[in-house]
């Protein structure tokens, strides 16, 4: 990857087609059904085939509050949804979540401590690691067998809740400083089954502190081990700004970093993923890369795990 001159996409994409090549080499399960099975197996109006198998009762969710998020607004944003199981951002974080879920739940899972915790960031604002959380929680709610929970941690500048358009708290910061709240009672449940999400909450001047708390580590074994179908998804601060990120980063599994293509420096990716632990599994997607034609398009170029980490990045 060279520095950023304002045309770079060719470097980028060089190092994106060979991670792309690896993931390829990644075959599924041989029983495993295809997409185009999956969307030919009928079901409810509005929600993909591979959406219908109704996860387990959660009489621990009960508590929460219901939000019936706009998901044509969601749509309107170029946002994965139910109703999009065909469209080109669906089919590119179908590739995304396989590698996340293999590393959770699969055959590497054993190697990876708490793989269903998974972070996603970037290493400056504006990048669209929100956006990126929100799809991929999105995506991973469609699967047959696996449930997801969004939890809004950027606690310097949380965007979750207006992307959503849901009310900003309670949420994970109230939990850390109130010992009368229970996980259920800050968890919404949502119009997408398999999905529920934890906003940040109030702010709190010394959040990164209650993220380095024994506090926050007890509370992250019990979202990873209370069910073990769920994958949970935390929308982090930007590296390269905040600290809680770094904090966070070593509580979670998995990491996935957002890059920008045009506008995220070289330096500044290689100082941000310097921050991280190495030996956890790091993916990277390139965002807003051009098709051949100059138009841009969403989140499809992604680094795979064990490809494109912190070792692929320095080259």
């Amino acid at each position: 990857m060279s520095r950023d001159t304002g045309d770079h996409t060719g470097d980028q994409g060089s190092l994106i087609e060979q991670a792309a090549k690896r993931l390829r080499q990644q075959q599924p399960p041989p029983n495993a059904p295809t997409a185009e099975q999956r969307a030919a197996i009928p079901g409810p109006s509005g929600f993909p085939a591979d959406s219908q198998v109704a996860p387990p009762h959660r009489a621990d969710d009960d508590r929460g509050n219901y939000v019936t998020l706009d998901l044509a607004d969601l749509k309107a944003q170029g946002c994965v949804t139910p109703d999009s199981d065909r469209s080109r951002s669906a089919e590119e974080y179908r590739i995304i979540k396989r590698p996340l879920l293999e590393n959770a739940f699969g055959r590497t899972a054993s190697l990876v401590e708490q793989g269903n915790l998974i972070m996603v960031t970037s290493s400056i604002p504006g990048e669209g690691k929100t956006y990126t959380a929100v799809n991929l929680a999105m995506s991973i709610a469609m699967e047959m067998d696996k449930t997801v929970l969004l939890i809004d941690a950027d606690v310097g500048r949380p965007r979750l809740h207006k992307m959503l358009g849901i009310q900003m708290g309670p949420g994970l910061v109230d939990l850390m400083v109130d010992s009368a709240l229970d996980v259920r009672d800050v968890i919404l449940r949502t119009n997408v089954p398999k999905l529920r999400i934890i906003p940040m909450g109030k702010y709190h001047p010394h959040a990164n502190e209650l993220l380095a708390s024994g506090d926050m580590q007890r509370l992250m074994h019990e979202l990873a081990s209370r069910y073990e179908d769920r994958v949970i998804i935390f929308d982090s601060p930007p590296l390269l700004v905040t600290s809680e990120a770094v904090v966070l980063s070593n509580l979670v599994g998995q990491i996935v970093f957002v890059v920008e293509a045009g506008r995220s420096l070289q330096h500044s990716v290689k100082d941000a993923l310097g921050l991280l632990d190495a030996s956890k599994p790091i993916g990277l997607i390139l965002n807003k890369t051009r098709q051949l034609g100059g138009d841009y398009y969403g989140y499809g170029s992604y680094g795979g795990y064990g490809g494109y980490g912190p070792e692929g990045a320095r080259k």
